[in-house]
């Protein structure tokens, strides 16, 4: 009943206008900024590790290693994976459609972030979409961006920032150690949990608690180290998957395209499915995406405000590289992964399958659906990698563990900024929520996967509604600055 109510609210909030606001708003973008994630990502990526010597906190690396850690997490493991099993491989096509158009948002909204940030009397700076309403839009709007903050808050303590990671967390160690529930520690509401999730779960919330305290430049540190070390091992195994399989590539790029469309459906002679088939998988792979990436979700504009620069287009470049690095890569490679291992199966929403027997199309149902989220990413994997199969699942488990340990970090830097802003910077309301975050942190094994991917599905989509607004309104900034630095600024210094 619960997951019924949520998936309702879910379907509101992602229902075909906020789609379409989110795409609407990417294409106003990308023109805006003159195509700039087509003409300018060489020089993006060239930008990364260029020393900033402006007034800020923090340097321009550290500013993308704290986005990416809130990025890189779960949305690239788990994400690809429930959005593959609800939406089919066609939600890949939409995940990379959306993530293009999402580029330009992100160096957007990124860029106005900086351009209104505020330097606070203790030398500190605040910055995000809720300034960029306030002062880009002017006070009338303050309203809007209280509610994106409000969202902001929501998000980090109900969804993307906390449950949906260490239940993905959890989830990867259950599968590497007990998958078959041979060691219950408690059983609640009919459902046994394991030794390995109830202990997992209390050493990330204990480790949450100790970075949490020390705040952004702790949290910063963190990331520096661990997300690209991570990143590295994670790319290496889906290489190694790809590359084993090389030959079955092309014919997984036509399954994506032709599910993306409802082309097999169409063929099985059920053109009546068509529409909702596109339509979920259009939901799922924009949804997934958003949640991977964060392009129009104002989030990854709060790190970036305290970035030392004087130029916003500058640090803007190298945040937009986020979108590449987490969705055209990362969860490309999950994704294709997964498509490849079981390449003889055309997936359809719901779990029904449309299967390829001597050249006709073939309705078939139940493919995989016990088997959700991190598990069929591993088992894609060992599919594909062969072995004693326990290997890979274990290296999948810490890349999972901590891709998604930072992104909790990360998350909480977000939305305590969020609730700076609401409380005029009153601490004693921020170390009130701290506490809160690690609760939420703690009780987060104990909700279902699809739970607790609904809400954080609803929580950014709430959050991503105001500030695509505010994006879409001062597009015509956007253009005026981008314009005004690549004239002054022509080539790389």
């Amino acid at each position: 009943m619960f997951d019924e109510i949520l998936t309702k609210i879910d379907d509101v909030v992602w229902g075909i206008p906020t789609i379409a606001l989110i795409l609407v708003t990417g294409l106003v973008l990308t023109i805006s900024a003159r195509g700039v994630q087509f003409t300018k990502l060489g020089r993006a990526f060239k930008s990364i590790f260029k020393k900033n010597d402006g007034e800020g906190e923090l340097s321009g690396f550290s500013a993308l290693c704290t986005a990416l850690s809130a990025t890189i997490g779960t949305g690239n493991i788990v994400g690809v994976a429930t959005a593959i099993v609800g939406g089919g491989p066609g939600a890949l096509f939409w995940m990379w459609f959306a993530a293009i158009l999402g580029t330009a948002t992100k160096y957007s909204e990124c860029m106005l972030s900086i351009k209104y940030r505020e330097v606070k009397e203790d030398g500190h700076i605040l910055g995000g979409p809720f300034y960029t309403i306030e002062k880009g839009m002017g006070k009338s709007w303050k309203w809007l961006a209280v509610l994106f903050a409000v969202f902001g808050v929501l998000a980090g303590l109900l969804g993307i920032g906390t449950m949906t990671q260490i239940n993905g967390i959890t989830d990867a160690v259950n599968n590497a150690f007990d998958p078959d529930g041979m060691n219950i520690a408690f059983t609640l509401f009919g459902t046994g949990y394991t030794w390995a999730t109830v202990i997992s779960g209390i050493v990330v919330t204990l480790c949450t608690a100790l970075v949490v305290i020390g705040g952004l430049k702790r949290i910063s540190k963190v990331a520096e180290k661990v997300v690209p070390a991570m990143a590295i091992i994670y790319v290496f195994l889906g290489l190694s998957v790809l590359i084993m399989n090389a030959t079955k590539i092309p014919g997984a790029f036509v399954l994506i395209f032709k599910s993306a469309f409802g082309v097999h459906a169409a063929t099985a002679g059920i053109a009546g499915y068509i529409i909702k088939m596109i339509t979920e998988s259009m939901q799922k792979g924009i949804a997934r995406g958003i949640f991977s990436n964060e392009a129009g979700l104002g989030s990854a504009p709060i790190a970036a405000a305290p970035v030392q620069t004087n130029e916003p287009v500058e640090q803007a470049l190298v945040n937009m590289t986020g979108t590449v690095i987490d969705t055209l890569i990362v969860c490309t490679m999950t994704g294709l992964a997964i498509v490849v291992a079981f390449y003889g199966d055309i997936i359809a929403p719901g779990g029904i399958v449309f299967e390829q027997v001597d050249g006709a199309v073939k309705l078939v149902s139940n493919w995989n659906m016990g088997v959700k989220g991190a598990p069929l990413t591993a088992l894609a994997f060992n599919k594909v990698l062969g072995g004693d199969g326990h290997s890979v699942q274990f290296l999948l488990m810490l890349c999972l563990a901590f891709f998604a340990f930072t992104t909790i970090l990360g998350w909480d830097y977000y939305s305590e900024k969020c609730l700076e802003y609401l409380t005029k910077g009153n601490m004693k309301y921020v170390l009130i929520y701290r506490v809160l975050y690690v609760l939420f942190v703690a009780i987060g094994p104990y909700f279902t996967v699809n739970a607790v991917f609904t809400i954080a599905d609803i929580t950014n989509g709430l959050m991503a509604i105001p500030n695509c607004i505010s994006l879409l309104v001062l597009s015509g900034v956007v253009a005026k600055e981008t314009k005004s630095y690549f004239e002054r600024f022509p080539k790389l210094g």
